[in-house]
């Protein structure tokens, strides 16, 4: 099993947080006229307050250098994290066309679910696709999302050991 087939799982997904989803058209809309790209990452649902087993897609990751233009969004998978598990992917269209290219079916085969958002990065100009690339359904959810303080809590020591 290779990283990138490593990094991906799948569970039933239940849906997308709000909040997680306008954080990805907001940042959609502000990479533009470049694409934006990251992938998703769920929280069980019985962690979030629902009383049912599944997914729900809580954050997005960035991986550091990341290349955009205005027709593509290359990662370096020499910078994706080995502890990352993603459920799939989001990626903008500047375009505004909201249907995957041929390059994008090609990274749709890892991950359950694929995201993309089109110009001009308003609620409804975003739709999800299955790892072949046919529209799905994605639910919205209405969840309160985990704190991510833990995620800040490092000191200086800890970047140096990092950067040297």
């Amino acid at each position: 099993m290779g990283l990138l087939d490593a990094l991906f799982r799948s569970n039933e997904i239940l849906g997308i947080a709000e909040e997680t989803l306008e954080f990805a058209i907001e940042s959609s809309e502000a990479s533009h006229p470049n694409e934006y790209m990251g992938f998703l990452r769920g929280t069980e649902a019985t962690q979030l307050g629902l009383e049912q087993d599944g997914l729900v897609i809580t954050d997005v990751l960035v991986v550091p250098g990341t290349e955009a233009n205005s027709v593509s969004a290359t990662v370096k998978t020499s910078q994706i994290p080995n502890d990352v598990k993603a459920l799939g992917s989001v990626h903008s269209h500047p375009n505004g066309v909201i249907r995957p290219s041929s390059a994008d079916l090609e990274t749709f085969g890892r991950g359950s679910v694929h995201i993309i958002i089109g110009a001009p990065y308003r609620q409804s100009d975003w739709k999800a696709f299955d790892s072949q690339g046919k529209r799905t359904t994605l639910n919205v959810i209405d969840v309160d999302l985990p704190e991510s303080e833990d995620f800040f809590d490092f000191t200086q020591a800890d970047i140096d050991e990092e950067l040297y």
